[in-house]
């Protein structure tokens, strides 16, 4: 009698927002294999009921991913097939899924890629910013402090930076990122992508901010906010900038001389004022 071959997950991208841009492959997949694991099932039923789907389906989320993926393992090893989906988009991408794909490779099963719709390739391939090279940074920290903390950690970074922002926080995390890294710094929001009210603005961050604070609209519905990478022939080290900051703040106040420190620079007024403030306590 042959051994029992153990069976495949595939990780299926589903829409984010137009039920159409479900694929042709992730349907059929979806139809065939014996279970589907949803981050939500209640959520992800209109979707397959729309596509007259009837597998049945198991939850996996935050909170019970651990204990789910030894369920689904089990099930994989006596030769099932598993089909992996997120409430929206690419699984694992900001999502539940990459303890349950860790643990099925480290047991050498096979994971299989469904690709489809992602928030995150969908903005960047219409934000008119720089696409061969970018980070993406998941979703930002909701306090203020450890917000400023990790654009700090970024003011410098050369890729475009892609973040996903809830729409409760996107006026104040634009502020913040028109502090840390400079009124002029190029930037995109995108919004309810792929749906009715889809709306995808590029320009400065402070033009951003200022959009965002007189249309109410723009603060709802799923965002994507993406800023352009650190100019590198702008930049300057840190000797030169401690240089400059000094002749300057002997003769000016420390605000005017971090102001003037920035335009001469191409560094962030945060920046250049923080730093006065070293150079004047030295």
């Amino acid at each position: 009698m042959s051994e029992q071959q153990p069976g495949a997950l595939y990780v299926v991208a589903t829409p984010i927002g137009n039920l159409a841009d479900l694929s042709m492959r992730a349907i059929e997949t979806l139809r065939q294999v014996d279970v589907i694991a949803a981050e939500d099932t209640r959520h992800s039923r209109y979707l397959l009921q729309h596509h007259a789907i009837d597998t049945p389906c198991i939850s996996l989320h935050e909170h019970n991913e651990q204990q789910r993926s030894e369920v689904l393992l089990q099930r994989l090893l006596k030769g099932e097939s598993v089909a992996l989906i997120s409430d929206a988009g690419t699984p694992l991408i900001s999502d539940p899924g990459y303890r349950l794909v860790s643990l099925l490779k480290s047991h050498g099963l096979s994971v299989v890629p469904i690709p489809g719709a992602c928030a995150v390739i969908a903005a960047l391939s219409a934000s008119g910013l720089r696409s061969d090279s970018f980070t993406f940074e998941g979703f930002l920290p909701s306090k203020a402090n450890a917000l400023r903390q990790q654009l700090e950690s970024l003011q410098h970074e050369t890729r475009t930076m892609i973040f996903y922002e809830s729409p409760k926080r996107v006026l104040a995390s634009l502020q913040i990122m028109v502090e840390v890294l400079g009124e002029q710094r190029l930037a995109c929001l995108a919004r309810e992508l792929t749906k009715l009210h889809e709306t995808i603005r590029t320009a400065s961050l402070v033009e951003l901010r200022d959009w965002v604070q007189r249309d109410l609209h723009q603060q709802k519905g799923e965002i994507v906010l993406l800023v352009e990478g650190a100019q590198e022939s702008q930049r300057a080290d840190k000797q030169e900038i401690d240089r400059v900051l000094q002749l300057l703040i002997a003769e000016l106040p420390v605000k005017k001389a971090a102001s003037l420190a920035s335009s001469l620079l191409g560094i962030s007024k945060n920046e250049a004022y923080q730093q006065a403030l070293k150079l004047q306590h030295k």
